[in-house]
């Protein structure tokens, strides 16, 4: 089996119309030619091995579901990497409060509308891409 270059981790649970929303949205994008190089994986925290690999992410607050991350196929080991974010002291003019720190990602924020935007989702990939 071929592996895409990018993977998008969506972080999510059972029940969750913030969590379905989010993956229409990416489900939609994927479709389009320009993001032939990302493939998609959902993880449902509320399961034993979703848990594990949302813990092993160490970088999302359980509060803020959904999230998601981008990880990089490393050809070497044909495993995927989480990517480390190298703008995570700067503001993000499309992400703002949703922004991971640690890592390429957003998680909702619910201080503010609590969705994450198509424009959100496709900041992150094309950082994603240029990193």
């Amino acid at each position: 089996m071929i592996k895409q270059p990018y993977k998008i981790v969506v972080f999510g649970k059972e029940g969750c119309q913030k969590c379905h929303t989010l993956n229409q949205r990416i489900d939609k994008m994927l479709t389009r030619d320009e993001w032939k190089d990302f493939s998609k994986a959902y993880v449902d925290v509320l399961t034993e091995q979703g848990l594990i690999e949302f813990c092993n992410t160490e970088c999302i607050n359980p509060q803020r579901i959904p999230a998601m991350t981008v990880q990089r196929l490393n050809k070497e080991t044909n495993t995927y990497e989480y990517i480390p974010n190298p703008h995570h002291n700067s503001v993000d003019e499309a992400c703002g409060s949703f922004k991971l720190y640690t890592y390429l990602g957003v998680q909702t924020d619910y201080t503010t509308t609590g969705t994450i935007t198509p424009k959100m989702i496709k900041s992150i990939l094309t950082s994603a891409q240029t990193n």
